[in-house]
């Protein structure tokens, strides 16, 4: 889950959660809203922990420059 994934699933969870107001007996959408933000936010942690290790935030570069000998067949005047 990339970390569009997961604001997404946290703007949709908040709007459940504090926006919508039905009442209903088979669902409670206040729940789910708090599930989806909880879910989304595990997934944003997730994806910027996992993204460091790829090189994004603070991730390790080296840079390996190896010597080779020049061969020269003739001289360039």
């Amino acid at each position: 889950m990339g970390i569009g994934a997961s604001l997404f699933l946290v703007a949709i969870g908040a709007i459940l959660a504090f926006a919508v107001n039905v009442e209903s007996e088979a669902i409670d959408l206040d729940t789910i809203g708090v599930i989806l933000m909880i879910v989304g936010a595990v997934g944003g942690i997730l994806s910027m922990m996992f993204w460091s290790t790829w090189g994004g935030f603070g991730g390790r570069r080296e840079t390996i420059v190896r010597d080779r000998d020049v061969v020269r067949d003739r001289e360039v005047v």
